[in-house]
């Protein structure tokens, strides 16, 4: 049998190398500056633009990067596949490619005004392509809403316990900001303050666990459980009526959350929440090496259920590895939603310009240990291709983690339940945050509001409004079981054109720049995205669904889903096709320029 302990040391071997050599070239390679001045300073407003300590920033950074999708992807892959393919995409993937595609998105945004990837683009392609990135990140964002609001009902639902937890860190979180930033407290005595309760929230919501409708069918909650309402809402069902009743509110907070200034909750939540993060992530890969070498109370070996790989074709028989593996596994290796938030929000709060090379680049293999530790769960508790889907994969990540746990003496009935604030941790931030960057892409597309319904749309209460509708749709619609396949084929195909973003910033900035960090990266995931998106359009719904199938058995719902499928999945692969015959158009002609098209790797220059 395989140890546990060899996906936790391949892991860690590669990403030190990583940072310790890759990221440090790169930051040499983009220039970081710290006598710069960076945007959060430059237009410091008290609102979007704040300056903020490195801890507290990388603490928001990794919370918002890091939700629901490298906890699901490795799983998913790792009982279709196996876990050796899910390990190497991992371990390989992510220092090659979405560390530096993290890295990157962020150091041109903060020579970009702190502005978005396709504000970017927009400076060396027109205006053109970046209402066309930017509309493709608006609907991406829709997706991410949809999805994350969708797990953290889940992962409510199975850990009550959880619920209660979050309701008082959030609460914790308020006072935090008002301690910090209205009252200027002391820092470090506040933290330690807060931490200890953020920790002890999760024995009261042990002791108090939450959920909003009462358990239906087998299904139960933990004893003392506090059950708000009697019966069951009027609300569409989804998974079951407590699922269905936590969405909405997840929703709702998240709206709310993403109008408030960003000192208000945003950085301090964040920052507190980000010990939960370093200890669920930290912890359990510490327990794998504790309970590896002075035992633990189940032996933390590779279950016999998970086999080290499953063939080319899957464990289902007609999932093809390539190109699949890479669309599942999305987040944890590559993640287009990081751009957005490294140049959305992360670049209007970075004190000094060597702090993006451990935010941008550090912070992307954090999650990548996320990855790991959501790999070694599986690997560890087992379990089927029935049971490796979005419904079942959060809930079994908290009851491996509790077991991994367990190394250090600590019972599953608290260490699961940690292990579910962990991740709900992840995810209420990553929700509010995609709202937030939202409205960031509405506004640039929008630019100055010149009639009512432009008014309407970088309304910040509106514009949550107009993302939140839609993504409740798409899960109550009984569409949310597919929800997964085109979250994770948008997402990758932003990485893509992150990347293409990247090599025109380069490309443009200077002539000697070489342009294969970002630019190979850029052309594997094109390459993957497209035929992916190609297969969930064609095989998994033209072909499964209408040619074999019986189209009477899809009904009304069933039959929309799939032409909204395949209507998305080609329209995502028209606008990037176009972006990436326009971006290497600009390439071409920045090489066979005679001198510089801008100034100190920043916007445009009229010179």
């Amino acid at each position: 049998m395989v140890q546990i302990i060899w996906l936790v040391v391949t892991v860690l071997a590669l990403f030190s190398v990583g940072y310790l050599g890759y990221s440090r070239y790169l930051s040499r390679f983009v220039e970081l500056d710290d006598s710069r001045e960076t945007p959060a300073h430059k237009y410091e407003d008290g609102q979007e633009y704040v300056p903020a300590k490195k801890p507290v920033l990388l603490g928001h950074h990794y919370s918002s990067i890091a939700g629901g999708a490298p906890i699901v992807g490795p799983i998913t892959a790792a009982v279709v596949w196996g876990w050796l393919p899910a390990l190497l995409w991992i371990a390989v993937g992510n220092p090659l490619m979405g560390a530096v595609h993290d890295f990157t998105a962020l150091s041109a945004s903060l020579r970009h005004e702190g502005k978005s990837v396709g504000y970017i683009i927009g400076e060396y392609v027109g205006e053109r392509g970046k209402n066309m990135l930017l509309w493709f990140a608006f609907l991406t964002i829709i997706l991410v809403v949809a999805v994350f609001a969708l797990v953290v009902g889940i992962v409510f639902d199975a850990y009550p316990q959880a619920a209660t937890a979050s309701l008082l860190y959030i609460g914790l979180a308020f006072v935090f900001g008002i301690y910090l930033y209205q009252l200027d407290l002391p820092f470090l005595a506040g933290t330690v303050v807060f931490v200890a309760g953020v920790f002890a929230s999760v024995w009261v919501g042990i002791q108090y666990p939450l959920a909003i409708t009462p358990a239906v069918g087998e299904a139960s909650y933990p004893a003392g459980t506090i059950v708000l309402l009697s019966g069951a809402t009027p609300l569409p069902t989804v998974i079951n009526p407590n699922v269905s009743a936590w969405i909405p509110i997840i929703m709702i907070y998240a709206g709310l959350a993403s109008v408030l200034p960003v000192w208000m909750l945003l950085q301090p939540r964040d920052y507190l929440s980000s010990f939960l993060l370093y200890a669920g992530v930290g912890g359990a890969l510490l327990a794998i090496i504790v309970g590896t070498f002075f035992g633990a109370s189940q032996p933390l070996v590779i279950s016999e259920k998970i086999p080290a790989f499953a063939g080319f074709w899957g464990t289902t028989g007609v999932t093809p590895l390539f190109p699949l593996l890479f669309i599942t596994i999305a987040c944890g290796t590559i993640s287009g939603f990081h751009s957005l938030v490294s140049s959305g929000t992360t670049a209007k709060q970075l004190n000094r310009e060597s702090d993006a090379r451990l935010i941008g680049y550090g912070g992307m293999l954090g999650e990548g240990l996320l990855a790991a530790v959501a790999l070694s769960t599986v690997a560890l508790v087992g379990i089927t291709v029935e049971g490796g889907g979005i419904g079942q994969a959060l809930p079994n990540f908290a009851t491996g983690g509790g077991v991994i746990l367990t190394a250090f003496g600590i019972p599953p009935e608290f260490g699961a339940p940690f292990m579910g604030l962990v991740l709900v941790s992840f995810l209420l931030t990553s929700t509010d945050t995609a709202v937030r960057l939202g409205r960031y892409m509405m506004e640039e597309i929008v630019g100055t509001p010149e009639s009512t319904v432009e008014e309407v749309a970088v309304n910040r209460y509106a514009n949550a409004a107009i993302q939140s509708v839609p993504a409740y749709l798409l899960i109550t619609s009984g569409s949310w079981l597919t929800l997964w396949q085109l979250f994770g084929g948008a997402n990758q195909l932003l990485a893509a054109l992150a990347l293409l973003t990247a090599t025109v910033w380069l490309a443009n900035w200077d002539r000697s720049k070489q342009l294969v960090s970002t630019g190979l990266p850029m052309a594997v995931m094109v390459t993957i995205t497209i035929l992916g998106l190609s297969w969930l359009a064609f095989y998994t719904n033209v072909y499964q669904k209408f040619l074999v199938g019986n189209p009477a058995d899809l009904g009304l719902f069933g039959t929309l889903s799939a032409f909204v499928q395949i209507a998305l999945a080609l329209t995502l692969i028209g606008l990037a096709l176009s972006l990436v015959y326009m971006g290497i158009g600009n390439i071409r002609e920045a090489r066979e320029r005679t001198g510089p098209a801008v100034t100190d790797g920043g916007e445009s220059s009229d010179d």
